[in-house]
């Protein structure tokens, strides 16, 4: 099995791309969204280690954009948490799915958490930074103070960029998108 890596910046498209690769997709952010939903002892953490903004089970987005935003630190402290339960998830979706040629790898902070591979292909999925805007500010729950925090726990761009062994440019057209996509699993 091969574990390809899609990188990039907040509303590139990774998510997107991931699907078009028709391979099984472990998508964090979906994992961490059904932690929230789920996880009664994840619940339980965070409210102890921040009881003031977690009111009730299940874990509402309101609450946690409250957190961050009261203290950039509680950003972190959520963070630690709720990584560790999401990297179980994935590899138990890794060896779920170890019988297959390839696994895409939808997750965020990859790099940042040190999930890479010696053996691991890593794409990054390039955006024009108006599209990406464009894009974010019509997802619900969409707030820029909280993008920006985001941010501050992401590597540079320009890192990520160089880390990778493919470029895909998303232009957010399927077409291209999936002739790159065809290209680079050629190659691989």
């Amino acid at each position: 099995m091969i574990r390809i890596a899609l990188v990039g910046d907040i509303g590139s498209g990774k998510s997107y791309l991931g699907k078009l690769f028709k391979y099984p997709t472990f998508n964090a952010d979906k994992a961490v969204s059904e932690i929230y939903k789920k996880d009664l002892n994840c619940f339980k953490k965070i409210k102890k280690t921040l009881p003031k903004f977690f009111n009730s089970f299940p874990i509402k987005k309101k609450e946690l954009i409250n957190a961050i935003l009261f203290n950039k630190k509680n950003i972190k402290k959520i963070s630690k948490i709720v990584h560790p339960l999401v990297r179980k998830k994935m590899i138990n979706f890794i060896n779920t799915n170890k019988n297959k040629k390839f696994v895409i790898l939808d997750v965020p902070l990859f790099l940042e958490n040190k999930l890479e591979k010696k053996s691991d292909i890593i794409i990054f999925v390039q955006s024009n930074k108006l599209e990406i805007n464009k894009r974010l500010k019509t997802r619900k729950n969409f707030n820029i103070k909280i993008l920006k925090k985001l941010k501050t726990l992401q590597l540079p761009l320009k890192t990520k960029k160089k880390r990778a062994e493919f470029i895909i440019k998303n232009d957010f057209k399927k077409k291209s998108v999936k002739k790159e996509i065809t290209k680079i699993l050629k190659l691989i």
